[in-house]
């Protein structure tokens, strides 16, 4: 009996600590509708007046905004984090498969607009942010990480850093790892019935875009498991950031392309955060 009431207290205490998760819409202008987000807010933010540093946390292909919630194997790895560092968590929508990209072609997917500005204005109008560069960092799985990598080198007066997680760097080859037809369908609300070329595709590959990552000298960690299909990718990126004299932190670990290496990736990837921040 005695043992059932420490269980239930021990329970209690983890639970009252726990980081909370709101559920907000953000409407774009540049979109014409409303898309959710969520926010993982840490225990402390109730009983403080500070304000609080913000990571982006961007989800990948054929996912949504609350993929980091429900899909990691420890349903609770991101309000932990939360807690563990004092950081407020933004998990927003990017749909599908925009790639977080503005399209050139439909009005109703603009995803680069819709996170580098409504998303970002939107928090720090609602939170107590550290709403300036120095407090705001971007990461990302898969098509996230092409997403973080991209919307940084594009924007880097937004953010102190960047990350990828098994990220899609080479946004020209998708049509090499999937079957092009599979491909053009899946781009349809993004580019429309007119597929993107392979130039376009290429152009706005991250791993295509080292001049503008040099000039920019945006802290990287960029992270793959050895056996994830993109694996070739990550490592000519890593090759191409080195051979710039670009400095940043690459790793291989164990792992494939899916939730148990990205619930163990994204720990390493806030604490990387999280010493800059302090710095």
């Amino acid at each position: 009996m005695k043992n059932k009431f420490l269980f239930l207290l021990l329970l209690i205490s983890f639970t009252a600590f726990a980081a909370k998760v709101d559920t907000l819409s953000i409407p774009s202008a540049a979109m014409g509708k409303a898309y959710k987000a969520a926010v993982a807010i840490p225990d402390s933010y109730a009983k403080s007046k500070t304000k609080y540093p913000v990571l982006y946390l961007l989800h990948g292909a054929w996912g949504h905004f609350n993929d980091w919630l429900n899909k990691t194997p420890d349903k609770n790895t991101v309000r932990n984090l939360a807690d563990q560092y004092n950081i407020i968590i933004v998990m927003p929508e990017g749909e599908m498969f925009s790639f977080y990209l503005d399209s050139p072609t439909k009005k109703e997917s603009q995803f680069e607009t819709y996170i580098t500005k409504e998303v970002v204005a939107k928090i720090d109008g609602t939170y107590r942010t550290i709403a300036e560069k120095s407090g705001r960092f971007i990461t990302g799985l898969s098509m996230g990480g092409h997403g973080a990598l991209y919307l940084s080198t594009r924007h880097p007066e937004l953010y102190a850093a960047a990350g990828s997680m098994s990220g899609a760097v080479d946004f020209g080859s998708i049509r090499r790892v999937e079957s092009a037809e599979e491909v053009n369908k899946l781009f349809i609300p993004v580019f429309g019935d007119t597929p993107p070329t392979d130039e376009y595709l290429a152009q706005n590959a991250v791993l295509n875009m080292i001049d503008k990552i040099k000039a920019n000298k945006l802290p990287l960690i960029i992270d793959i498991g050895v056996d994830d299909f993109l694996i070739e990718s990550n490592r000519e990126l890593h090759r191409r950031l080195v051979y710039a004299k670009i400095p940043h932190d690459y790793t291989e670990r164990p792992g494939t392309h899916n939730w148990e290496y990205w619930e163990n990736s994204l720990p390493y990837q806030v604490l990387f955060f999280s010493k800059l921040f302090k710095k």
